[in-house]
């Protein structure tokens, strides 16, 4: 593919690298903390509610949160999904459209989810606001039409993953730690969502929409007792009921350290899951530790996992560890995502920070500057009244004390190097260790299997399966120029793929949320132009106009060097496989999988060529160059092919560069709109 993509996928991961924790200032000594408490009242039903006044802005919110027990959903798993979005679809006083039209005069905002409802607005409208908060959330009528309208966005939805590295290894990984029968295991499929009725929507509606566990936080520009009076009116008739509590066998880790993998051979890069089952609870003794540890190890910028893995080595864009206290059964994870070429280094090099932290007291320095980073982050997230809110629920939910909040820079001062080290070796547990790794099997098996540590493999649903086969042998008499010749011939044949004298295509599709469109341009003279626009301006814009080029991308520009310049007299052919096989280097180096289909695999130096070993037709190139610093593959399919003027060419291409974008053709034409005047 050519250079614009690369350009795309650097303006992504641009977006991403800014995104990354950066080391925090050192605060200056711990302030005393006197956190304000919010009046509360408790409905006859069991609503709970929490108040906090500030008059500051005109304006209020409310959060009705239900603490239920998490709950199994069985065959019908998405039942919860689509409850969720029916709530507030309209109710028994309003049209979904008046409902709507209603929230948006007043510039206020309204959610709903089986686990709740959320709103805010301007203080003026409070009573109003809260008024219809309380009738989408109790007044809700089910329609068989919102119904099917949600259960095909979830079947769309799923589609769009199915090729996704990144969703198919975060379901496999909850599979294997959970259980597919536990609620944290189960994951949706469109066998699933075409179980799921209206009359099992309203049921679940019914049993676990209820007050029992149901707390509502209020905050901003209200006065206490008129406030009293609103939920009282709104909510007083919420009919008392209690969810069911279903408990589930706590989850274990495994016995011995083993990588579970799953074979992704569309997967530029490797996504890697270490995982230990965690039960830590925020009123456990090693709460704090805990907290502090895990920056140390992997949630920090300046962490031992980030240090490593991304500053010494250059694998990867950020490596990062996450634990918290569960009020139910939760996970240790550590994690990143690296090219397929340093898949096993990268293993090696987490086992070697778990084994440091775990055996070697953290540097003083260290340990004072991430308790600073901790205390700086609650003294200035203390400040905001949202805040005082939060922890007061925090505080019931998690059955916490009463001067959690009042003690917590104290508890985060008393953690000591050896408590450090104590609890890295109670929770973070490298002897048993489910080293979850998605990525091609072609490309890191070999290498993983040098490392000594046993494996097993999965499916993209989290099914035992065999061993994938990396490549198959090519049949005899099967070389580049057969298959390029194949490939001709499944677009059109010879004669007429040589009467292409030019091809005009304009793709469309979106990059971080931002239309794009690029328009292509080529010539059987070897000369092309690609250009991306988006947010009104030009994005990228790359030109060959046969013997040199240049490309361009936020104010910068760059000619082509000798090598690109000798490869883009090849490529900048609207068919580049009518020529392909007389170049130097190319060679077939066997048969792999490429979306679920065979195809054969053609090297060119950096660049891999397939072509399905079926129908002859070209499913992806795969390309590797320099980004940031870093080498970066990407893999771009090819599909949907369509007839123009009796050649066929790819109406769908999608990139994939650990993210996917999508662009798909408005417009092909050939031996039209394409001029000499283009090209320079």
């Amino acid at each position: 593919m050519k250079k614009t993509i690369f350009i795309l996928s650097s303006l992504f991961l641009t977006v991403i690298m800014q995104a990354q924790d950066r080391p925090q200032p050192k605060p200056g000594p711990a302030p005393v903390i006197n956190i304000g408490k919010p009046e509360t009242f408790e409905l006859k039903n069991g609503l709970k509610v929490m108040v906090v006044e500030n008059h500051k802005l005109p304006r209020v919110s409310y959060n009705l949160t239900l603490d239920n027990a998490p709950y199994a959903e069985g065959d019908k798993k998405g039942v919860a999904e689509i409850t969720s979005a029916l709530i507030g679809s309209g109710t028994k006083k309003m049209s979904k459209d008046a409902f709507n039209e209603e929230i948006d005069f007043l510039g206020a905002n309204i959610g709903f989810s089986a686990n709740g409802a959320y709103a805010s607005g301007l203080s003026k409208y409070s009573d109003r606001i809260l008024e219809l908060m309380a009738d989408g959330a109790l007044n809700s009528v089910f329609t068989q039409e919102e119904l099917d309208k949600e259960k095909t966005k979830l079947i769309e939805g799923l589609k769009t993953q199915e090729k996704s590295v990144q969703a198919v290894a975060s379901r496999v990984e909850d599979v294997l730690v959970f259980g597919k029968n536990h609620p944290n295991g189960e994951y949706l499929t469109e066998e699933s969502i075409n179980k799921v009725t209206l009359n099992d929507a309203i049921m679940n509606y019914t049993t676990y929409f209820v007050p029992a566990n149901a707390y509502l936080v209020i905050t901003g520009d209200v006065k206490f007792k008129d406030v009293k009076k609103a939920v009282e009116k709104y909510f007083g008739s919420w009919k008392k009921a209690t969810a069911p509590v279903i408990t589930y066998p706590d989850p274990k880790d495994v016995q011995y350290t083993q990588i579970n993998f799953v074979d992704m051979p569309n997967a530029v890069q490797s996504e890697i899951s270490l995982v230990n089952v965690s039960n830590l609870k925020m009123t456990d003794k090693d709460y704090f530790a805990v907290l502090l540890a895990n920056q140390i190890i992997g949630g920090d910028f300046n962490s031992y996992l980030n240090m490593n893995l991304r500053e010494a080595h250059g694998w990867t864009y950020g490596a990062r560890s996450n634990i918290r206290g569960d009020k139910y059964v939760g996970k240790f994870k550590s994690n990143t995502q690296v090219r397929n070429a340093v898949t096993d280094s990268a293993v090696v090099e987490f086992f070697k920070e778990l084994k440091r932290i775990r055996t070697e007291k953290v540097a003083p320095d260290m340990l004072k500057n991430v308790k600073a980073g901790y205390i700086g982050n609650f003294v200035m997230q203390i400040q905001k009244p949202g805040t005082v809110a939060r922890y007061a629920l925090l505080t019931k939910t998690q059955n916490l004390p009463a001067d959690f909040y009042e003690n917590y820079i104290k508890n985060i001062n008393a953690v000591t190097a050896d408590d450090i080290m104590r609890v890295a070796n109670k929770y973070f547990l490298a002897d048993n260790t489910r080293v979850i790794i998605t990525g091609k099997g072609s490309d890191v098996l070999p290498g993983l299997e040098k490392l000594g540590i046993p494996m097993f493999y999965f499916d993209k649903f989290g099914n035992q399966v065999d061993k994938p086969v990396a490549k198959k042998a090519v049949p005899a008499g099967v070389t580049a120029k057969t298959v390029f010749d194949n490939y001709i011939k499944a677009i059109g044949g010879d004669k007429n793929a040589k009467s292409v004298k030019t091809v005009f295509s304009t793709l469309n599709g979106k990059v971080q949320g931002i239309d794009v469109t690029m328009t292509r341009k080529s010539s059987a003279a070897g000369k092309k132009v690609d250009e991306v626009k988006g947010m009104g301006q030009t994005l990228s814009k790359e030109v060959f106009d046969g013997t040199k080029g240049y490309e361009s991308a936020q104010g910068q520009k760059e000619d082509y060097s000798a090598d690109k310049i000798a490869n883009a007299k090849f490529y900048s052919l609207p068919f580049p496989e009518l020529t392909l096989a007389t170049k130097p280097g190319i060679t077939l180096s066997g048969i792999e999988s490429i979306d679920g289909k065979e195809a054969y695999a053609i090297k060119d130096g950096k660049k891999t060529l397939y072509y399905d070993v079926t129908t002859g037709l070209k499913l992806a190139e795969a390309n590797t160059e320099e980004m940031q610093g870093q080498q970066m593959t990407q893999v771009v399919s090819f599909s949907d092919y369509k007839d123009v003027k009796g050649v066929k060419v790819p109406f769908k291409t999608t990139l994939n560069v650990g993210i996917e974008i999508e662009l798909t053709a408005s417009d092909v034409k050939i031996n039209e709109g394409v001029s000499d005047a283009d090209f320079k």
